[in-house]
């Protein structure tokens, strides 16, 4: 039975195969692909398909997927602005029921999934997000390296780890964090 270990030290060592080819990818990737090898759509998969075996390698009579956030948004330029140019989002899909009605779409970035919606009964306005990643440093960088005039996420050291939060245009609040110890 594929143990978190065992598929962490298949990513660990896929990283250090590529960069010594001079290719350096952060680690969350090489899980993704790690799980890409093992058939499955994410590493979020993967990992609950690990956690869903007991100890004797039996399944569970049931495993969780990813969990996707629904983001309450208001306007769809703003939410493009921030979630596509700032955050560097891509649109997966978009749905409307008709005409000039209101927008439910999905962006990713990575191995993170948001849902966003103009429809009222979704989401609250102002939610709080916990996104756990690697090399939330090097992402703050990026982030500041645009220059958006709204928004300029500064780094916090918790008793957890390092963390750097967004708010959007809506006041949703996106808490990047990567656990003390993880790189």
């Amino acid at each position: 039975m594929l143990a978190h270990s065992d598929a962490k030290a298949m990513a660990k060592s896929l990283r250090a195969a590529l960069a010594e080819r001079g290719q350096e990818i952060p680690h969350s990737a090489a899980l993704e692909i790690v799980a890409r090898q093992f058939g499955l759509p994410s590493w979020n998969v993967l990992s609950a398909r690990i956690d869903g075996a007991g100890d004797n390698g039996a399944r569970a009579p049931f495993a969780f997927e990813q969990a996707i956030p629904i983001v309450r948004i208001f306007d769809v330029a703003k939410a493009h602005e921030f979630y596509l140019g700032f955050l560097g989002f891509s649109v997966d899909w978009e749905h409307r029921f008709g005409e000039n009605f209101p927008l439910y779409t999905q962006v990713s970035l990575g191995g993170l999934t948001l849902h966003l919606s103009e429809h009222a009964g979704d989401a609250s306005p102002g939610g709080n997000m916990v996104v756990y990643m690697s090399g939330v440093e090097a992402f703050q960088k990026g982030l500041l390296a645009k220059d958006y005039k709204y928004n300029r996420p500064g780094l916090e050291r918790q008793d957890w780890g390092l963390e750097c939060t967004v708010i959007d245009p809506f006041g949703n609040r996106i808490r990047f964090m990567e656990r003390q110890g993880k790189s």
